[in-house]
């Protein structure tokens, strides 16, 4: 039995999803979700209800510690550690901004890394089903 309600919640999200939606699929959705509660952690933040904020910044971190930990590091290889370290890295970059005067511009580049990380999965996923990836705007190139 788990005794963090966020965890418990992550891994019930974690459990349905992985019954219903392909995995590529959901990955992409599970990086969705963890922008949508950066960006109301934000706002919340913004609006100077911090616990509300705390409670969608913790959401967040669950997704994306969740994602890191079901990784597969023998099948993943070196793009499975890197996948690690972002993750990792966008999580203490998210609890490292919340509250302080430069949260905005933080979550900015944050919700900017996530949503190429999303992107880039949803061009895997459409290569892997066959069909043509999609051209986005955010995607660098070299």
């Amino acid at each position: 039995m788990m005794h963090n309600p966020t965890a418990y919640m992550a891994n019930q999200a974690y459990r349905g999803t992985a019954t219903t939606v392909p995995a590529l699929k959901a990955v992409s959705m599970l990086l969705g979700g963890a922008i949508t509660f950066l960006q109301k952690a934000l706002a919340a933040q913004e609006a100077r209800r911090f616990e509300e904020g705390h409670e969608h910044l913790m959401k967040a971190t669950a997704i994306l510690r969740g994602l890191s930990h079901n990784l597969d590091f023998a099948k993943g290889g070196a793009v499975a550690e890197r996948l690690f370290q972002t993750y990792n890295a966008l999580i203490l970059a998210s609890l490292k901004a919340y509250g302080r005067p430069h949260a905005r511009q933080a979550f900015q580049r944050i919700v900017a890394a996530l949503t190429e990380l999303r992107e880039a999965w949803e061009s895997v996923d459409a290569t892997v089903r066959g069909g043509k990836a999609a051209p986005t705007g955010s995607v660098r190139t070299g």
